[in-house]
């Protein structure tokens, strides 16, 4: 079998200076356990005004000259201890701009992504082909959702390309753009087809990018199932199921230094296992923090999320209700859609003591929850893979999740049989209704009213490892897989 040396990673994120959701934790953690294992991985991204600003130390490695509306751009290159070797497409006319990575100020979307995110893609395929000016060959090339999913049709259009593997973080956000832009991206018309760009009349980054990409990965074994599904799959479920030989779900993981309650610096007390009694100190501390009543007497429910409908929050505020006839207090920390937002502010107005909020992001917050909280709920309709329950698991909070995607993949239902044979590790349902999340914390309420079966499932989720290094591994793997397939 081959053996694999360089990868390109193309992410349209990078932290901290863009970030909007699993992505940029992908992008900060996976080329770095790559690298650790060996693999000179370097990360192209777009040259953000933020990041150029945080990055003087830049040298130019290469010059791009104008294509189709596309001006011309060039690739710098430097060094930053946390991210490692970096490439920088540098085109001011497109990223130099306030706002994020996709919108404005205001939240619009830019006007212009296809292009900004369509050069985005040119320039990662050029380097993936003879046309390479910069001086490093990667052997493959890894994209990462619709704003990297061009480069696999613009690499068909050249000589001499490296395979691409195609990740898909969230297959519903497609970057679909209408038919017209066809030409000021350079994209011939024999492309525009069913069987390539076309999606309904419209033109999709991302279903370019799963047509034309030697393998397709995505942040779940569940999740990858399900997206080869009608329901699941939105619209690309079809084209996911003629390729599901070249589909493969590899689960995200965490970072395990950051996220250690024996070393955490943000929690009132570290603990692992042998000192898991100090658990209770973080738990007071947490109720101080949001004005809960203090004591052990009730069982205090951690919830960090998007406050989103895809989350799932919708159900656990219609819950509410019920809930506070049971022994249990509820910690939530999050931001999201506007209506979410109120309906929870109104909560903790209505039960003083029981609800607590933050609304908005609060990184201390966020990790003393997960400390102090005696569970933690994901109730999500959709999760491709999820990170919050790994860390619920490591720091000894079970988690109640429904089981979808990554929370599938990583918590094991607590009932008389996992119980018996050690695998319990928390609590999950199937039935996407406010009714089974209610029964399912009933289930976690009197589990946790039994304090060794709860010492049990505990000890379970402590000892599970979902580092980087474990990922990386399997991505390893999947590139030999590709290049052996690709250069027999």
């Amino acid at each position: 079998m081959p053996h694999l040396d360089r990868v390109l990673f193309v992410s349209p994120e990078i932290p901290p200076w863009v970030k909007s959701g699993g992505l940029g934790d992908v992008t900060a953690a996976l080329p770095a356990a790559l690298r650790a294992s060996g693999i000179d991985t370097r990360v192209l991204v777009p040259g953000y005004a933020a990041l150029l600003d945080a990055l003087r130390d830049t040298v130019c490695v290469g010059e791009y000259a104008p294509y189709a509306a596309f001006p011309a751009c060039r690739v710098l290159a430097t060094e930053h201890g946390q991210t490692g070797p970096l490439f920088i497409v540098d085109c001011p006319a497109y990223f130099d701009r306030a706002g994020t990575a996709y919108q404005d100020a205001s939240f619009h979307d830019w006007p212009d992504n296809h292009l900004r995110f369509g050069l985005f893609s040119r320039v990662a395929a050029l380097i993936g082909s003879a046309a390479n000016q910069i001086g490093w060959h990667p052997e493959l090339i890894h994209c990462n959702d619709w704003p990297t999913g061009l480069a696999p049709a613009y690499q068909r259009l050249m000589q001499r390309r490296v395979p691409c593997v195609m990740a898909i973080h969230n297959l519903s956000h497609q970057g679909i753009f209408p038919a017209g832009v066809r030409d000021a991206l350079g994209i011939p018309a024999w492309m525009y087809d069913i069987n390539g760009l076309e999606y309904y009349g419209q033109l999709s980054f991302l279903k370019s990018g799963l047509f034309y990409a030697d393998r397709l990965v995505t942040v779940s074994p569940s999740y990858a199932r399900e997206i080869q599904t009608d329901e699941g799959g939105q619209g690309l479920g079809g084209l996911l199921r003629g390729r599901t030989r070249e589909l493969v779900g590899i689960l995200n993981g965490i970072d395990s230094s950051a996220w250690s309650p024996a070393t955490d610096p943000y929690i009132a007390h570290t603990y692992d296992f042998a000192t898991i009694a100090r658990k209770s100190v973080n738990k007071i501390a947490l109720q101080r923090k949001l004005d809960l009543e203090l004591g052990e007497e009730r069982m205090v429910l951690g919830v960090v999320s998007r406050l989103a409908y895809q989350k799932g929050i919708d159900w656990l505020v219609e819950i509410v209700p019920a809930l506070m006839e049971l022994p249990v207090e509820l910690a939530v920390l999050g931001s999201g859609e506007k209506p979410l937002e109120r309906e929870i502010a109104a909560l903790v107005s209505r039960y003083p003591g029981r609800v607590g909020a933050t609304i908005g992001f609060d990184e201390p917050l966020a990790h003393l929850i997960e400390a102090g909280a005696d569970a933690f709920v994901m109730p999500s309709r959709y999760e491709p893979c999820g990170l919050n329950q790994m860390y619920s698991l490591r720091y000894g909070t079970p988690p109640i999740v429904r089981a979808t995607g990554g929370l599938a993949d990583t918590v094991v239902d607590c009932n008389d049989e996992t119980l018996r044979e050690g695998s319990a590790n928390g609590f999950s349902y199937v039935a996407a209704s406010a009714q089974a999340l209610l029964a399912t914390i009933v289930r976690a309420i009197d589990t946790w009213k039994r304090p060794p079966h709860w010492r049990a499932l505990q000890k379970r989720g402590m000892a599970d490892d979902f580092s980087w290094s474990a990922s990386a591994q399997r991505y390893i793997s999947l590139y030999n897989a590709v290049l052996e397939h690709t250069n027999p």
